[in-house]
C-alpha cells in the first residue's frame, strides 16, 4: 500500500515537485530566456532596419512576455495536477481566460503605447506644421478608448453577459456627443485632411480666393489656420472653410512668379519699335529675372488703342506689388523718350445736320 502524505501518495507529491519546479524556472529563468531571444534573435533583424519602431515595440513586450511564460508554466503546472480537485471548477478556467484576455491587452496597449511615442518622437518632427501633434494626442485617447471598450465587450461576452443594451446606449451617446460636436469635428476633420494632402505648408503665400483672403501661412491648427496679410493683420478661418474653397499657392513648386499688364499705344505706331522699346525697359528694371524671357505682345485692336501684353518673371513673389510700380514707371519713361504715343480713351462725335438748319445754328452762334 503506498505511503501517503496529508492525503497525497508520494507519486502524487512527485508530481506537485515537478509543477513547482517548472514554475520556479519561470520565474527565474524566464526573463533571461525572452531577453536572449528578443536581443540575440528578433533584434538582430530589427536592428536591420531603417527605423526604431521594431526596436521599441521589442523593449514594450518584453514584460507582458514574461508574464505571459510565467502563466503557461502555472497553466502547464496545475494541468499535470489531473488527481487535484482545483482542475474540476469553472473557475479555474475562467481565472486563466482572464489572466490570457489581460496579458493579451497589456501587449496591445503597450504596442499602441509605444507606436504613439515613436510617431510623436521621430515622424511628427519632421514635418513643418504642429497640426499632427495636436491630433497626435486626440487619437491616442480615441484609440486607447475603443482598445478598452472592444476589451470590456469581450470580456463580459465570455461570461454570458448581456452587452446589447450598453453598446446601445454608448452607441446613442456617441451619435449625441457627434451631433452636438458636429462643427469642431468637421473642421479637425478638414485641418487633418490638409496635413495629409498638404496644399499649403507654414509660409506658402497662398489665396483664397472663395473669402478673398491673401497672405502668408503663420500655423495651421487643429480647428484653424493662421494667415498674415500683407498689412500685418491676422486672419483665423476654420479649417473646414478652407477645405471647401480654392486655394492658389503663389509657393508651390516654387518662388518664381510671372506679371503682367497691358499698355495701349496709339494707332500708327511702329509695332516692332513699341514691342522692342517694352523689352528693353523691362529687362532694365531690377529683380526681374534675366534668365526668363520678357514679352511684349501684340494682343488686340482697342478702341482707342493697340494693346500689346508685356509679361515678365521674377525669383521670388515677394516683390509683387512693387514690381508693377517699377515696370509700369520704366515703360511709360520709355514710350515717351521713344516719341511713342501712351493711348489713352477717347471719343469723336460728329454731328451730321442739313444747310437749313446749319444756317439757324450759325446765326444762333453769332447772336450768341
Amino acid at each position: 500500500m503506498d505511503n501517503v502524505f496529508f492525503g497525497f501518495s508520494l507519486e502524487q507529491w512527485i508530481e506537485i515537485g515537478l509543477s513547482v519546479l517548472i514554475v520556479t524556472l519561470a520565474l527565474l529563468l524566464g526573463r533571461k530566456i525572452i531577453h536572449v531571444v528578443l536581443e540575440r534573435v528578433i533584434g538582430k533583424l530589427a536592428r536591420r532596419t531603417d527605423t526604431v519602431l521594431d526596436d521599441a515595440l521589442l523593449q514594450a513586450v518584453g514584460g507582458p512576455l514574461h508574464f505571459l511564460l510565467i502563466l503557461l508554466a502555472v497553466d502547464i503546472a496545475l494541468q499535470r495536477l489531473d488527481f487535484l480537485p482545483l482542475r474540476e471548477t469553472s473557475w479555474a478556467d475562467n481565472s486563466f481566460y482572464v489572466f490570457y484576455f489581460g496579458v493579451g491587452f497589456v501587449f496591445v496597449w503597450r504596442f499602441l503605447s509605444t507606436f504613439f511615442t515613436w510617431y510623436g518622437q521621430e515622424m511628427a518632427e519632421r514635418t513643418q506644421t504642429d497640426l499632427d501633434k495636436q491630433l497626435l494626442p486626440f487619437f491616442r485617447r480615441i484609440a486607447f478608448m475603443l482598445l478598452a471598450g472592444i476589451a470590456l465587450v469581450m470580456l463580459l461576452g465570455h461570461f454570458n453577459v448581456d452587452v446589447s443594451a450598453m453598446v446601445t446606449t454608448l452607441g446613442i451617446g456617441s451619435l449625441a456627443v457627434a451631433l452636438a460636436a458636429q462643427s469642431a469635428l468637421t473642421d479637425t476633420i478638414s485641418g487633418f485632411l490638409i496635413i495629409l494632402d498638404r496644399p499649403f505648408r507654414i509660409g506658402d503665400r497662398i489665396e483664397i480666393l472663395d473669402l478673398d483672403t491673401w497672405g502668408d501661412v503663420v500655423d495651421i491648427g487643429l480647428r484653424s489656420s493662421r494667415i498674415r496679410t500683407r498689412d500685418n493683420r491676422m486672419v483665423i478661418i476654420p479649417n473646414s472653410l478652407i477645405g471647401k474653397s480654392m486655394v492658389v499657392n503663389y509657393s508651390y513648386p516654387n518662388e518664381a512668379y510671372r506679371l503682367q499688364v497691358e499698355v495701349g499705344v496709339g494707332y500708327g505706331a511702329d509695332l516692332e519699335k513699341v514691342r522692342q522699346t517694352i523689352i528693353e525697359a523691362v529687362r532694365g528694371v531690377e529683380d526681374v529675372a534675366q534668365d526668363r524671357p520678357v514679352e511684349a505682345l501684340f494682343l488686340q485692336f482697342g478702341a482707342s488703342a493697340l494693346v500689346f501684353r508685356v509679361r515678365w518673371w521674377l525669383d521670388s513673389y515677394v516683390e509683387t506689388r512693387r514690381m508693377f510700380d517699377r515696370v509700369n514707371t520704366a515703360i511709360y519713361n520709355a514710350l515717351n523718350q521713344a516719341g511713342i504715343e501712351i493711348a489713352y480713351p477717347q471719343l469723336d462725335v460728329h454731328h451730321k445736320i442739313d444747310s437749313e438748319n446749319a444756317a439757324r445754328l450759325a446765326v444762333h452762334l453769332r447772336g450768341a
